[in-house]
Parts: structure tokens; sequence; C-alpha cells
């Protein structure tokens, strides 16, 4: 019987000390408690931290976009040896994936990434998936390691995603963990604080988002702290952490890909009128569009968000944006049609 397919994404600040140096206690404990799951499982462990491991071999690092690519350069061996010299001992095999967001926006790509990892599997080997920082092209990056890991467990059909980060789960207002989210909505969203690590891109901001996501997608989805005792293996049983809940949203591969996998090259505001309308699988019309802050072509994939910036839908344009400026196309054109829309 075909595995499930669990993808456990951790953090820079989680797997980092103060000092930016690797932390092998968390190394081990990742390579320990993987070692009783590989078993059950076929995994991906989509790690962060080789920035964050290299940029302290740059005498002067400020951040700039060259200096983070020279830094992945350094740290990505420096993150690679440690995670195989703490699972070598557990006979557990590591190979290195180091991805770009054009392998998932190009289907064909997507599925040669795919049955590489399936060949990975059959011979027990864990690939370790990281983004291919020296050469990502700066509007083509991920938006951080949330995103690529969200993109690996939509596109494989990943039956968990495990989210560990520096804090024990999402906090409510007093500082004490939730321990599950049905729904990620506005007021769920509204939980996570602003700030973000000072060696991570993302945050709980960014979690919470592709969780959704991932959520939408029938995948669930757990965000934890590895310096939890046997953490990782207590997120698989939904025991430690914020647990999202699975919405059992059943889509097609081409929709799952449209949804997830394929580039978002705009943004579309809509009123309240045009979501009920999406709600209710209609085509988007151009009379419902409030703004339009990213521009984009026919043929295009784009997010649909209300006006408070939720995101709802992605969808494939039938026209490029700037034609929606001609006054007389304003009422009844269609910017999608419903069958190119996703709801999220």
């Amino acid at each position: 019987m075909k595995k499930p397919i669990l993808v456990l994404k951790i953090g820079s600040a989680a797997i980092t000390t103060k000092d930016g140096e690797i932390d092998e206690q968390i190394v081990l404990e990742i390579a320990r408690q993987t070692a009783q799951v590989q078993k059950k499982y076929n995994i991906v462990i989509v790690s962060s931290g080789a920035v964050a491991a290299g940029k302290k071999y740059l005498t002067t690092y400020s951040g700039t976009l060259s200096e983070r690519k020279a830094a992945a350069a350094i740290g990505n061996p420096l993150l690679v040896r440690t995670y195989a010299t703490y699972f070598k001992p557990f006979k557990i095999a590591l190979a290195q994936s180091l991805c770009e967001r054009q392998h998932f926006a190009n289907r064909d790509q997507f599925l040669q990434l795919k049955n590489t990892y399936e060949e990975l599997w059959k011979n027990n080997i864990i690939p370790i998936a990281n983004e291919n920082d020296v050469v990502s092209n700066k509007e083509l990056k991920f938006s951080d390691n949330d995103e690529l890991a969200t993109l690996i467990a939509t596109g494989f059909g990943a039956e968990l995603l495990l989210f560990s980060t520096s804090v024990p789960g999402v906090l409510d207002e007093k500082g004490n963990v939730i321990s599950e989210i049905k729904v990620i909505d506005k007021q769920a969203l509204a939980l996570a604080k602003k700030e973000k690590s000072a060696v991570g891109l993302g945050g709980m901001t960014s979690k919470l988002n592709f969780a959704r996501l991932a959520n939408q997608m029938g995948i669930e989805v757990v965000i934890f702290s590895m310096n939890t005792e046997d953490g990782f293996l207590k997120a698989i049983k939904g025991e430690t952490g914020t647990r999202c809940h699975a919405q059992g949203k059943k889509l097609s591969s081409r929709n799952k890909w449209l949804a997830s996998g394929s580039l978002i090259a705009g943004l579309v505001i809509v009123d309240e009128g045009a979501i009920e309308a999406l709600k209710n699988r209609k085509s988007l019309l151009a009379v419902g569009i409030k703004s339009v802050p990213q521009d984009f072509e026919a043929g295009e994939v784009f997010q649909i968000a209300d006006q408070d910036g939720l995101v709802y839908a992605v969808a494939k344009a039938k026209i490029d944006s700037n034609s929606l400026n001609s006054s007389d196309l304003k009422k009844n054109i269609a910017l999608a049609h419903a069958n190119d829309i996703v709801l999220l």
C-alpha cells in the first residue's frame, strides 16, 4: 500500500541559535523522531537555515539580495552536512533538493520533480528541500519556505503539513497556545503577530495564510515547536501546537495546481457582491471589481481578494487587466470564467 506523504518544514529560527549557528541538538531530535515514523510516511523535510548559517562568513552582511545568495551558497552545504551527520546513525540516507518557483509554475517540470521524489522514497531516501537562493530570480522567488513546503504538500497530495517554528503554536491574546483552528478566517488571521524572527522571512501570518491554502486542498496542518519534547511525533498525532483542520474539498489535479502551483501574476480587489457570486460558482464580472493593485495579462493567474485583503480565490484571466479601463466594457465583461476560478 502506498504510504501517505508528510511534509515537515523547519524554520530558520527553529534550527539556528541566536548566534546563527545550526542547532545540532534540534537536528539530532529531527533525525531521532523521523526515524520512528519513516516506515509509515513518505517524508519531505523543507529546511530553512542556509542563509542564517552562512551569513556570519560575510564580513559586512546587511541582507541585500546578493548577500543572501552568497550566504545561501556558504550555508547550504553546512546545513546538509549537519543533517547527514545526525541522520547517519539511524541509517537514513538523505538527498538535497534545491527548488525554484518555476519548477512549480511549469507543470511538466513539477511532474519531473514529483517523479524524482518518488524514486527517492522507493529507496528509503528522504529529500531535504530548500529554495535555490543562489540562482533564483528576484521576481520568481518563493515568498519564504512556508510557501515551498505548501507547494510540495499540495502538489504531491500530502496528508500532513507540519510547520516547526520558534513558538509553540498560534497564541491567543493572553499568550496561550490555541490547540485547534477549525477554519482559518479573518478572526484567526488577526491572531498572527506582525513581527517575524530576526533570521527568517516569514512569520505567523505567513504560516496561517499557507495553512489556510493547504487546508482548502484537504491537508491537515500543525504549527508547533521542535523545542517541545517529542514535538514532531506529538504534532503528527495533533497532541501539541495548533492543529488547523483540513476542509475536505475535492479538486481536480489541474485546479489544485492552479490554486497552489501556478505563478500568481496579479491581484484584484472585489466587492461583497462579487464574493457572493464566486461562492455561487459564477464568473467574475468587471462590475464587481473595486481596484487592480497588480496588473496581469490574458491567460495569467491572479488572486481575488475582498476589500480587507483576504484572498478568496485564484483565477485564470480571460483578458488583460488594462482592458478594465474601457468604460464601455465595465458592466458585462467577464474577467474570468467560472470554470477557471478556484475558491480558497
